[in-house]
C-alpha cells in the first residue's frame, strides 16, 4: 500500500448509523474470539452471565464487563502461565512475535503480547494518523527515542515505513547528537513527547542552532503526554520549531486509537479500528452528549493475541459536537486527553486536574518549559506548591509573573498556591513521560 491509499473514504466518511453497525459487527467478532480462546475473558464473561449470543444491539455492548490494568497485573508475571502473559493470552505462545510492556509509571508494568498480524495492525493504525497529519513518501522522519521494551514510537517507525517515508532511528544518540544528525540529514519531521520536543529546542539553542532557521523540521507528532492538545503547550512547541505540531494518542495495551488531522481541530477517534466509550466517573452511565467529561473505555477490534475489550483507560475525555473540515466523520474529542481519573484529586475540597496547571504555566512566555506541583498536608490543611523557572532575561519580572500566576491559577483551578521560583534549568528534565504532579499527602 502506498501513502495515497491511507485516505479511506469508505471507512472514514461513514454516516454514524453505518459506522455503529460496523463497530457492532467488529465488537461481536472480538468478543467471541476472546470468549472462546482466552481463559481470562471466558471466566470474566461466564461469571457475569454474558456470552457472545447476548450481544445483539449496540447498547448490549455496555453490559459487557470492563477490564483494567490492575486485572492484567494480577494475572501476569512469575508463576502465571503461559509466562509472562498469563491466561489472557488467546493464541499459542509460539505465535507471539512481539514483546512490549507498559512504562510502569502507574505501577507494575503490564506485559503485551502481539502476533505478527497484531503488530501489523498496530503500525497500520498509526499510519492512518500520520497520513491524516500530512506525512507522505517525500518526508524524512527522525525518531529521537530510545528503542527498547517500551512501546514509545515503535508504531510510528513502522507506520512511516508503510507510508514510504524515510525513517532515521535516533536511538542511542544523545540530545545534541540527535539535533546535529537532524541538521546533517535535513530531516523534515520528527516524533517525541511534548516534554522532549521542548527540551530538544532548548539544547539546540545552547549549541548555536535555531530550529526554525537552521533545521528543516516542518511536522512534529507528539504522544505520551497530554501537552499536544493543550493550546499553550502546542504554541510553545510550534514557536520553538517553526513547525506544525500534531497530537496522537495510543497505549501499549490498546494501540493507536486517536489521531489529529491537518486541521488541528482535536483528536479524532479512529472509529473503524476502535470503539471508544465515555463513562461518567460517578454513575458509570455512558455519555454520548458533547461537553461532558468522563472516563475513556476502549475496545480494539483487531488485536488477537491479547485482546483489549472495554478497557478502562482512566483517561478523561469529552466529545466535541463539531464536524471536522477534513471530511472524516470519526468523532472528535474536545481538548484531547484532559488528564487521568486517578490524577484528578481533591485539594482543599476542590477537584484539581494537573492539565489545568500546565495550561496556565505554559501560557506565560517568561517561564521555562519545566515546572512541578507538590501537594502536602500541614496539620489538617492541604498545601499546594507550584515550582517554576523564570527565563534568565526576565529575572527582574518575578513580581509581575507571580501576580499573573496567582490570578490565572485562581481562575482556572479555584485554588491558591505557594509559588516558588527556582534557578533556570534546576528542575528535573525528562526525555520520556514526565510526572510533574506529586501528591505527598498521607492516604
Amino acid at each position: 500500500m502506498n501513502s495515497e491509499e491511507y485516505w479511506n473514504p469508505i471507512l472514514e466518511t461513514l454516516p454514524r448509523e453505518k459506522l455503529e453497525q460496523l463497530q457492532l459487527k467488529k465488537f461481536k467478532e472480538i468478543f467471541s474470539w476472546a470468549y472462546e480462546h482466552s481463559k481470562f475473558y471466558h471466566k470474566l464473561y461466564h461469571d457475569a452471565g454474558i456470552e457472545p449470543g447476548d450481544i445483539r444491539t449496540f447498547d448490549d455492548i455496555h453490559k459487557v464487563p470492563k477490564t483494567e490494568k490492575a486485572m492484567l497485573r494480577d494475572i501476569q508475571g512469575e508463576g502465571k502461565e503461559p509466562f509472562p502473559y498469563g491466561d489472557i493470552l488467546s493464541v499459542p505462545l509460539e505465535q507471539v512475535t512481539e514483546y512490549h510492556q507498559t512504562s510502569g509509571t502507574t505501577g507494575q508494568p503490564v506485559y503485551q503480547a502481539d502476533t505478527w498480524q497484531d503488530w501489523d495492525f498496530h503500525a497500520e493504525s498509526f499510519a492512518y494518523a500520520l497520513y491524516a497529519q500530512g506525512y507522505r513518501d517525500t518526508d524524512r522522519l527522525f525518531l529521537p527515542f530510545g528503542y527498547n521494551i517500551f512501546i514509545a514510537f515503535w508504531g510510528a517507525h513502522y507506520a512511516a515505513e508503510k507510508l514510504g517515508c524515510e525513517v532515521i532511528p535516533g536511538g542511542v544518540l544523545n540530545t545534541e547528537a540527535r539535533i546535529l544528525k537532524m541538521q546533517e540529514l535535513k530531516a523534515t519531521a520528527m516524533g517525541a513527547t511534548p516534554t522532549y520536543v521542548l527540551g530538544m529546542a532548548e539544547t539546540a539553542r545552547k549549541i548555536g542552532i535555531d530550529p526554525p532557521k537552521d533545521l528543516f523540521i516542518r511536522k512534529i507528532t507528539v504522544a505520551g503526554e497530554p501537552g499536544g492538545s493543550i493550546p499553550a503547550t502546542r504554541k510553545r512547541m510550534e514557536d520553538a520549531w517553526g513547525a506544525k505540531v500534531f497530537d496522537q494518542s495510543g497505549s501499549t495495551e490498546i494501540g493507536h486509537w486517536g489521531l489529529e488531522c491537518r486541521y488541528q481541530a482535536g483528536l479524532h477517534v479512529n472509529e473503524a479500528f476502535f470503539l471508544v466509550e465515555i463513562e461518567d466517573v460517578d454513575t458509570g452511565k455512558i455519555i454520548n452528549e458533547s461537553g461532558k467529561k468522563g472516563k475513556m473505555v476502549v475496545t480494539t477490534f483487531n488485536r488477537m493475541a491479547q485482546p483489549c475489550i472495554r478497557f478502562d483507560v482512566k483517561d478523561l475525555i469529552q466529545w466535541n459536537a463539531r464536524q471536522c473540515d477534513c471530511g472524516r466523520t470519526f468523532r472528535l474529542l474536545d481538548g484531547g486527553i484532559m488528564g487521568r481519573a486517578d490524577d484528578i484529586t481533591k485539594v482543599k475540597g476542590v477537584l484539581l486536574s494537573p492539565t489545568a496547571i500546565e495550561e496556565v504555566v505554559r501560557d506565560i512566555p517568561q517561564l521555562s518549559n519545566e515546572y512541578q506541583v507538590v501537594v502536602t498536608k500541614k496539620g489538617d490543611i492541604d498545601d499546594i506548591t507550584l515550582k517554576v523557572e523564570v527565563i534568565p532575561e526576565y529575572k527582574n519580572d518575578e513580581a509581575a509573573i507571580r501576580t499573573k500566576l496567582v490570578d490565572q491559577l485562581r481562575v482556572k483551578t479555584n485554588l491558591g498556591y505557594n509559588i516558588e521560583f527556582h534557578e533556570y534549568e534546576s528542575l528535573p528534565r525528562s526525555q520520556t513521560k514526565s510526572r510533574r504532579f506529586q501528591d505527598l499527602r498521607p492516604h
